[in-house]
C-alpha cells in the first residue's frame, strides 16, 4: 500500500513568522500534534511538535507580573526559532512500510510527504499507519486470532488456507512471523469467526503445532528457552 493512500492529504501548515502561539492554537482546534512549516510555494522548510511548543513554554506556576512579562516574551518567539530543521520525509510512492520502519528508527511521530523540490504534498502520522494496518489485517471485523506454527511456509500455508475454506471460515488477514528456529515459521490467521474451537481441532489432527497468540513476543524473539512455546 502507498503513502499517498495513506496519509492526510488536508494539511494544517504554519509559517515560519507565525508565533508559538498561533501554532498551540491550530494544534488544539485540529487536534493534531504536529505543523509542518512551509513557505508560500508549500515548500517544506521545517516542523513543529506540540512537544516543541511545551519545550519552549515556562515551565511551573508564575507571579502575575512574571507571567505577563514571559507571555510578552513569548508572543516575540517565531516558530522559525523552534522548529525541526533536520527534517525526515517521505514520498507519496513509498509504501507504508517504509513508513512504519522510518518513524520506528528515526523515533519520530509523524513524517511530512513530499514531492520533487520538498513540495508538502501529505503527513502520514502513527495514527494514520495505525489506521492502515488495521484496514489491511481486517480487524475491524469481529473475529479470532490463531496462532500456528508452521515449518514449510509454502506448501504448509496453503494447507491452513484449504482447511479453514473448508470450514467455511472467512479469513480477515495472515500474518507470517519469523521463529527462533530459522526453519519455522510462525503463522497468525485473523478468522473471522469467534468459534475456533473445531478449526483448531482440525489443524491438530492435520499434524499443525497450535500457538498461543497471547504468549508471542511482538517487540523481539525470545531469546531463552524459558521464553518460548512449550
Amino acid at each position: 500500500m502507498f503513502i499517498e493512500q495513506s496519509m492526510t492529504g488536508k494539511i494544517v501548515t504554519i509559517a515560519k513568522n507565525a508565533s508559538i502561539f498561533e501554532a498551540q492554537e491550530k494544534m488544539a482546534l485540529h487536534h493534531i500534534r504536529h505543523l509542518p512549516v512551509v513557505e508560500d510555494d508549500n515548500r517544506l522548510i521545517g516542523i513543529v511538535s506540540d512537544r516543541d511548543i511545551r519545550g519552549a513554554l515556562p515551565y511551573g506556576p508564575l507571579a502575575y507580573f512574571d507571567f505577563r512579562k514571559e507571555k510578552e516574551r513569548l508572543s516575540d518567539l517565531k516558530i522559525e526559532a523552534i522548529m525541526i530543521r533536520d527534517l525526515h520525509t517521505i514520498s507519496p510512492l513509498d509504501t507504508i512500510e517504509d513508513a512504519l520502519l522510518l518513524i520506528q528508527n528515526k523515533k519520530v511521530g509523524a513524517l511530512p510527504v513530499v514531492e520533487e523540490n520538498n513540495r508538502l504534498v501529505g503527513i502520514i502520522s502513527v495514527r494514520d499507519l495505525l489506521r492502515a494496518f488495521i484496514n489491511v489485517m481486517g480487524i475491524e471485523e469481529s473475529g479470532t486470532l490463531l496462532g500456528i506454527l508452521l515449518t514449510d511456509k509454502n506448501d504448509r500455508l496453503k494447507g491452513i488456507v484449504d482447511a479453514v475454506s473448508e470450514e467455511n471460515i472467512s479469513i480477515g488477514s495472515i500474518l507470517v512471523a519469523r521463529h527462533w528456529d530459522k526453519n519455522k515459521r510462525a503463522v497468525f490467521p485473523y478468522l473471522l469467526t469467534q468459534n475456533i474451537v473445531p478449526i483448531k481441532r482440525k489443524l491438530e489432527n492435520m499434524g499443525y503445532t497450535l500457538l498461543n497468540p497471547m504468549n508471542w513476543y511482538l517487540d523481539r524473539l525470545p531469546s531463552d528457552p524459558c521464553a518460548r512455546e512449550p
